[in-house]
């Protein structure tokens, strides 16, 4: 299974919990809603939090890094596009964050959540997505392979 989390995955999830919202407050259960959505807001906070040690349980395989050695220099403009909600988000990111440390590219998020026109117009069907000079990688990357992505792309950008 490619570790990435399917847009849907997260329109899904925060679908789930508008539908129990609107019911409970349809019954006229102010608490129960309240209840609902801190108890569905809490499980998916838990589920991103602890997926690295789960994700091999759920067939996604081990999401361990593998450092990228001495990754060389970029000046190359960076975006990672996140969803709330995606487990494997967090982890690229993380390792973007330390990869910017060590080679000097600018970084940018942009949440997705709620922006489906931008899903559309850059054909993002699953996340995490890193962007650089138009060319898109989808999923989580160890730091190695996002280090050769990131190098590869400005290169190729900056080539005459």
């Amino acid at each position: 299974m490619k570790q990435q989390c399917h847009i849907s995955f997260v329109y899904g999830s925060w679908i789930v919990l508008l539908i129990g919202l609107a019911f409970y407050l349809f019954r006229g259960s102010v608490v129960q809603a309240v209840v609902w959505v801190f108890f569905v807001g809490l499980f998916l906070w838990l589920y991103v939090q602890y997926f690295p040690s789960l994700a091999k349980f759920m067939g996604y395989g081990s999401v361990a890094d593998k450092p990228a050695n001495n990754p060389k220099s970029s000046k190359a403009s960076v975006v990672l596009y996140t969803g709330l909600g995606c487990p494997f988000c967090p982890i690229v990111k993380k390792r973007l964050t330390d990869l910017q440390a060590k080679m000097g590219f600018e970084l940018s998020e942009i949440d997705v959540t709620l922006k489906p026109d931008l899903l559309i117009k850059k054909g993002i069907r699953a996340l995490p997505v890193i962007e650089v000079a138009d060319a898109l990688r989808v999923g989580n990357g160890t730091s190695e392979e996002i280090a050769e992505f990131i190098l590869a792309h400005s290169a190729a950008h900056q080539a005459p």
